[in-house]
């Protein structure tokens, strides 16, 4: 989400919460008028995505008589808990919320959001394949993908100008050159990576062949003790030592920390998204730094990375759910994605509105590179939220960083309790 939402948008980003137990809500009706109520993120700031919405809000209720929107903003960090007692109680639900992609398999699984029928709708048709799975549970579309965040390698080019450096080829690269960085330059992080920056580290273990797990017959196991999923993790790892980026200093962050070292002129390299843009524009680093896709492990291939981002859909619970529908269509298609682009600096979903901003903007060309070579998710499941709350796989990174443990004995402790999360 953003947790993305500058994950910082920032989300996002991004982040698991837990599972919401609660009854399915009793199916709506379909009333065509009265009041539509629409739930969206609250931001660090607000008012561009507000601009924003109140034209969609406006241009809605012209179109439709005796219909009025009244829109709520609220708080990422307490979305757990609204939403469950949305989920018990659809008098006081949404008609159409915005949540996070990651708490989407959860929140259908606690019966708070109806399938998405987009009929007939044109702009589905444009809708970028890999980004439409984030909305879906069991092949059926939940959420509608009103944004995306994809992550690629921010470089200081007057560093590597001064030690006549290249930006890493390949993952194997990228600690070596790091290294020699801090070793040329104490003052700075070879690259700031982070203990806690799953979304960071997710790409090291995908483009190793790896994955966090696997699923069979409906039922998830993990897959962090393949010999492809230790490989990518002691990649990532690597990163996090005195010589790179020290775990005293490293290993308590997650991606909001990781980035900002590097917008406080104090990291050479760093993992950021692409909603980190603006932010490192108007920091230290602005205007002496370039963005190039992660690499992947040969050269010229790119590591898949995270797709985060976030969702409209409709609640189950929904008195109007062709208004709620139509509405969703209208914020979240192509001509209001295109406007929060512009307001807020979100990567559109559809593949033609995505090369309309490249071409008008060359700096995201190595994130819609990046979305172009494909991108991989975490698991589908109601059951990722556990996994997700319980840290396990921070647990694990700071486990090998910090010297607590070895990488088999860390990534094995935490496929067993993500097995025990799972119920396998």
């Amino acid at each position: 989400m953003r947790f993305l939402v500058a994950a910082a948008t920032t989300a996002l980003l991004l982040t698991g919460c837990a599972p919401v137990q609660s009854g399915p809500a009793p199916e709506g009706g379909d009333e065509r008028a009265g009041q539509l109520r629409v739930w969206l993120f609250d931001e660090v700031n607000r008012a561009p995505k507000e601009a924003v919405v109140a034209r969609a809000v406006a241009e809605f209720e012209a179109a439709h008589e005796g219909v009025t929107v009244d829109v709520q903003h609220i708080q990422v960090a307490s979305r757990a808990e609204r939403f469950k007692a949305a989920f018990s109680d659809p008098a006081s639900a949404p008609d159409v919320a915005e949540f996070g992609n990651t708490d989407l398999a959860g929140y259908v699984a606690g019966g708070g959001f109806a399938p998405l029928d987009l009929g007939d709708w044109p702009d589905a048709a444009d809708l970028a394949p890999r980004i439409a799975e984030t909305g879906e549970v069991d092949g059926q579309l939940y959420g509608l993908p009103w944004y995306v965040g994809v992550r690629a390698l921010y470089y200081r080019t007057d560093v590597f100008r001064e030690l006549d450096l290249q930006p890493p080829a390949t993952l194997a690269d990228l600690a070596p050159t790091a290294r020699a960085i801090r070793a040329a330059r104490p003052d700075l992080l070879g690259i700031s990576a982070g203990g806690k920056y799953t979304y960071g580290a997710l790409p090291f273990l995908w483009a190793a062949g790896g994955d966090v797990a696997r699923e069979r017959d409906g039922r998830h196991t993990s897959a962090l003790t393949t010999p492809e999923s230790l490989a990518g993790l002691r990649r990532y790892t690597e990163l996090l030592a005195d010589d790179i980026c020290p775990p005293a200093q490293c290993a308590a962050n997650g991606g909001d920390a990781s980035v900002e070292a590097f917008r406080a002129g104090k990291a050479a390299m760093v993992i950021g998204g692409d909603f980190n843009r603006k932010s490192v524009d108007d920091s230290t680093a602005g205007g002496k730094y370039a963005v190039v896709p992660l690499p992947g492990e040969t050269a010229g291939s790119i590591a898949p990375a995270f797709a985060g981002g976030n969702l409209l859909g409709v609640l189950k619970g929904t008195r109007r759910r062709t208004l709620a529908t139509e509405f969703v269509q209208l914020l979240g298609g192509k001509r209001y994605q295109r406007e929060m682009f512009d307001a807020m600096g979100n990567l559109p979903t559809f593949t033609d509105v995505q090369a309309e901003v490249a071409a008008a903007n060359p700096a995201l060309e190595p994130f819609t590179r990046t979305l172009e070579a494909g991108t991989r998710f975490v698991p589908a499941t109601p059951d990722w939220a556990k996994v997700d709350a319980q840290g396990v796989l921070p647990t694990l990174i700071q486990e090998v960083a910090t010297g607590a443990k070895g990488l088999d004995a860390a990534a094995a402790d935490a496929a067993a309790r993500m097995n025990d999360a799972f119920g396998s």
